[in-house]
């Protein structure tokens, strides 16, 4: 049976959660514009695991309407579920949806939902966005591991040089994927002030960081 708009539709109005489940999953065979359009009442969904999964596919689908897609988001980023949260948050990233840096910020600030702060320091990574930068500083002195990990790659990404202070001491962390982050996120930032660290880290005794290191040698 081949899936049409008005095969999905009828899965969406179906009290069976697990229907409505099926249709969003199906929308990834639907012309884009038209998926679009049909997972807004996903979105809305009473379940969360149909709402996460809607949310989820906005980091494509949202390409068809990025005005939309931001408000839609937004208020994604309200919901009371932590895993649809950091979904939503995930999507602004891939979207790059800077305009919502304020609700992201805010968020990061009121949550004790680590993957909900995860979420966002990745997607402020992948936005770009400059204003981020004292954020991110304050995601480097997180209790959580992962977090400053993704911290350090996010501060590679965005560029700004005064991250080279904040990121160094970690090139001595005894965690070997927080020292190969550093090399990486020293190769983005480059200059002269980051070949001392980066000659330390070119002989590692991880391999994995110690050409990380090399490598960023390269470009700088």
């Amino acid at each position: 049976m081949s899936i049409t708009r008005e095969s999905v539709e009828q899965l969406l109005s179906s009290q069976d959660f697990g229907d409505r489940l099926q249709a969003v999953n199906q929308m990834r065979q639907l012309e884009p514009m038209l998926a679009f359009d049909l997972i807004q009442s996903a979105i809305a969904d009473k379940n969360v695991r149909v709402r996460y999964a809607a949310v989820s596919q906005m980091a494509t689908l949202g390409e068809q309407n990025l005005p939309k897609a931001l408000l839609v988001l937004r208020e994604s980023l309200k919901d009371r579920e932590p895993d649809v949260q950091a979904a939503a948050a995930d999507a602004l990233g891939a979207l790059k949806l800077t305009a919502a840096f304020d609700d992201l910020q805010a968020l990061y600030h009121s949550t004790s939902e680590w993957l909900v702060q995860l979420s966002i320091i990745a997607a402020l990574g992948e936005m770009g966005e400059p204003r981020a930068f004292e954020l991110l500083e304050i995601a480097l002195t997180s209790g959580n591991e992962l977090i400053k990990t993704i911290a350090i790659s996010a501060l590679g990404e965005l560029g700004d040089r005064r991250a080279i202070t904040a990121i160094v001491p970690f090139a001595s962390n005894a965690d070997w994927q927080v020292r190969y982050r550093v090399a990486q996120a020293l190769g983005r930032l480059g200059g002269p002030e980051v070949a001392a660290t980066l000659s330390i880290l070119a002989g590692d005794e991880v391999e994995q960081v110690a050409e990380e290191a090399k490598t960023a040698q390269k470009s700088c």
